[in-house]
């Protein structure tokens, strides 16, 4: 009895037990249930912190941050951008599957064991989950940044009455590579979200436009108080631009064909390449040097006379035509020798000189336009820098970089400190050869100057031609080619 009493005992004992632990059973798990609906302190997922509260709070919050607009700044300019306007979209639905799987440490069984345990998981930081589409932040970039708050530079501006130009000021422009690269980071942060977007490193203010500088040598002239026909021709040797006008008595007059000057002494120029069209590279004699520094440096014309002979003894002026006429220059002739008497080799009728609307009574021996003689500089610069152009393309046996290097050294030596030479600074290399005459009455009607320019800002070619039927004064015509030379060489080195 006693012992059948004592199993009743017990097993009533256990059945309480079972039931005690069932509750408790039932109860961890509730409370581990709702414990579980909640992140643990300290998580956080994609940088935010989200530790107590449920997926859907969670989800709330890091969307909050993630979707708040991106600050731009760009010069004076502040935008305010969406993400996704940006090509951003957030993976919040992996990211909070990636933190449910971490808040517990594993499966919902594995994680009740921990939590009977008091094992609790330790905070986890679920990493950003997002894309960026990179093509659709350019275009923004660039079709609504750039596009708006870029500011092209403002190029220097000729003073009027002056040779001086105003300097340009450096425009500013979107660097887009490292804009693209610093909005990412911002995107992909949940605190840092202002940028200052970098633009490119000083864009270089630009040049005033050829019509500009047009414009002001023309006003030059009319200041100048010249009232003959001058012929005027630039050409920026780096990017092949010119200028090229003719005026008359104030009157603007067409250039094509260009207008037919007596070429004096810049005529010197093609006899000196012709010189060398025929001869090549061969050593030059030393009789034959002085010749051709006499030729230029002393604008002999003896010398001159001597220096065609060595292409042809009573053909020489013929033989500079021929080689013109082969380089596609039509209106630049040579036709006799200089000494006093020497007869007219042949009468040439150009485009030029048959024009009737202006006339300079250009010299019937030798003639030449500012365009032509500016071509033929221009062909000795090319062949010299670069061995190409058109003189090696008619003379390819004979003309090379040494031998027009060898041109250009000549042409330098030709230092008289008036003229072109008159209105760049002391030391600038100009390669030029100058030229006046008196007519029989003793007055000079025409002067001319012709050269290579070299300086900091750029090369270029500059031909001046001027006539006057009366009397063309050396002040005044020295003044009005020192004016116009000065004015292209600020246009060149004159930008910021």
């Amino acid at each position: 009895m006693r012992n059948r009493n004592a199993s009743i005992v017990l097993r009533g004992s256990a059945i309480f037990l079972l039931i005690i632990a069932t509750f408790l059973a039932i109860s961890s798990l509730i409370s581990y249930s709702r414990q579980r609906n909640n992140y643990p302190a300290g998580m956080t997922i994609a940088g935010v912190p989200v530790g107590a509260l449920d997926p859907q709070e969670a989800s709330q919050r890091v969307l909050q941050v993630y979707t708040s607009p991106i600050e731009l700044i760009y010069g004076s300019g502040v935008i305010h951008v969406e993400p996704n306007t940006l090509g951003f979209e957030l993976e919040i639905d992996s990211m909070l599957a990636a933190a449910d799987l971490s808040r517990t440490g594993g499966p919902f069984w594995g994680g009740f064991w921990d939590y009977l345990w008091n094992r609790n998981p330790s905070a986890t930081a679920v990493p950003l989950r997002a894309t960026i589409t990179e093509d659709r932040l350019r275009a923004y970039l660039i079709g609504e940044v750039a596009s708006r708050y870029d500011e092209p530079p403002t190029p220097a501006q000729p003073v009027p009455g002056t040779t001086s130009f105003t300097p340009g000021k450096p425009g500013q422009a979107l660097d887009v590579d490292s804009a693209v690269a610093l909005i990412e980071n911002a995107l992909r942060s949940p605190s840092e979200r202002s940028v200052r977007l970098p633009s490119v490193e000083n864009t270089a203010a630009a040049r005033p436009s050829m019509e500009n500088l047009a414009i002001l040598l023309k006003q030059l002239v009319s200041q100048s108080g010249f009232d003959g026909t001058i012929g005027v021709y630039m050409l920026d040797l780096q990017s092949g631009q010119e200028v090229h006008f003719g005026l008359s008595s104030g009157r603007d007059l067409p250039v094509e064909p260009d207008i037919a000057f007596t070429a004096s002494s810049t005529i010197k120029i093609p006899i000196l390449v012709s010189y060398f069209v025929q001869n090549g590279a061969e050593p030059v004699s030393e009789d034959v040097n002085r010749k051709i520094q006499n030729m230029i440096h002393k604008s002999d014309n003896v010398a001159s006379d001597a220096v065609m002979a060595e292409l042809g003894t009573e053909t020489g002026p013929l033989v500079v035509t021929e080689h013109l006429r082969t380089l596609g220059l039509s209106n630049t002739f040579m036709a006799g020798f200089f000494y006093p008497g020497a007869p007219l080799l042949q009468r040439f009728t150009t485009p030029s000189n048959q024009r009737t609307d202006v006339f300079t009574d250009p010299d019937i021996y030798n003639q030449t336009t500012p365009s032509e003689m500016g071509i033929l500089l221009e062909d000795v610069y090319q062949c010299a820098e670069t061995g190409g152009g058109a003189l090696v393309a008619a003379f390819p046996d004979k003309m090379n970089s040494d031998v027009c290097r060898q041109i250009i050294a000549y042409l330098v030596a030709d230092k008289i400190g008036v003229l072109l030479e008159a209105g760049v600074p002391e030391g600038t290399q100009v390669a030029h050869k100058h030229g006046w005459v008196p007519d029989t009455d003793g007055v000079v009607r025409n002067f001319s100057d012709a050269g290579i320019v070299y300086t900091p800002g750029g090369n270029f070619v500059l031909t001046i031609y001027t006539h006057h039927p009366v009397q063309v004064v050396f002040d005044t015509a020295n003044q009005l080619f020192a004016s116009l030379t000065q004015a292209v060489y600020n246009y060149f080195n004159t930008t910021g």
